[in-house]
């Protein structure tokens, strides 16, 4: 407990006597944190937006001619139930089609009623487990007679995956980047500390301080500025990111059907990730700029 209280007073002086570099380190640290956290926030919403996008998409509509029978359909959804990837299949008649149109309508349903007739076709409606055997479900539903049009909605669904893998691609590699940039600042900061006290960790060196016992206010250096960065990191992107809520939230809803992620989530999740890794940071750079010193 007394080297524990030791390394923690120790790493406090240390801070504030060098208050430029451990500045630096911070500041470093914490745009690292900040450029990860925005992205973060906008992996998370554009995969809740992705989520609902292939909600949407996850039913194959295959529209019949007229003259197809009820029979014909039923021998239809048979053979598409037997597909890998489909989950159901069920006839879907022009009276329930315009229903639901009236739904969608909401308000402005009172327009339909002027039409004479029913123009909606029939149709089988196919729910996929699997999106990605939506091609083989359409090429197979356009071989079948009786069948006026399957609409195809996969190459909407594959550039909604493409972009969301390339914002997830990019951010890993960004964030790898700036790891290393801020282990290395950290590591000069805690450099200078070390050099400033070279001749009295000899000292200690020389009448058997153990290498853990020296390495100890140096290594709670790091991790102090690591969880100042995070502290700080945390609170400037939810502060931004509950004004951009509070900003377009309801623009959002209304644009693509689904809602931002709650800025509660996002803090909880934040802070359970910036707090280690701002940590772990701090200690490794401190554990490299400690090294040669402390081989020997």
């Amino acid at each position: 407990m007394r080297t524990i209280k030791y390394a923690f007073k120790q790493a406090f002086i240390q801070v504030f006597r060098n208050r430029t570099m451990s500045i630096a380190s911070i500041f470093s640290i914490t745009a690292m944190l900040l450029i990860l956290g925005l992205f973060f926030i906008l992996a998370v919403n554009v995969g809740l937006a992705t989520e609902s996008a292939k909600d949407k998409f996850d039913t194959v509509q295959i529209y019949l001619l007229d003259e197809t029978s009820q029979e014909s359909a039923d021998e239809m959804i048979e053979s598409l139930k037997s597909i890998q990837g489909v989950s159901s299949a069920w006839y879907f008649t022009k009276e329930e089609a315009m229903e639901e149109f009236r739904v969608s309508w909401g308000e402005q349903a009172y327009l339909l009623d002027t039409l004479a007739e029913n123009p909606l076709p029939n149709s089988i409606k196919v729910t996929l487990s699997d999106l990605s055997q939506a091609d083989t479900v359409i090429s197979i539903a356009q071989t079948f007679p009786g069948v006026e049009d399957v609409p195809n909605s996969q190459e909407f669904i594959d550039q909604i995956l493409k972009i969301t893998d390339g914002i997830q691609k990019g951010a890993i590699a960004i964030i790898v980047f700036l790891v290393i940039v801020s282990v290395v600042v950290v590591s000069n900061t805690v450099k200078l500390t070390v050099l400033a006290r070279e001749r009295e960790i000899s000292i200690m060196k020389y009448v058997g301080a153990t290498n853990w016992f020296i390495r100890g206010p140096f290594l709670t250096e790091g991790m102090l500025i690591g969880c100042f960065s995070a502290l700080i990191s945390v609170g400037l992107v939810m502060a931004a990111y509950t004004k951009i809520v509070e900003m377009v939230g309801q623009r959002a809803l209304l644009l693509l059907s689904t809602s931002l992620v709650p800025a509660g989530f996002l803090t909880t999740h934040l802070f359970g990730i910036f707090l280690p890794l701002g940590i772990s940071i701090g200690a490794l750079g401190s554990i490299i700029s400690m090294r040669r010193f402390l081989d020997t």
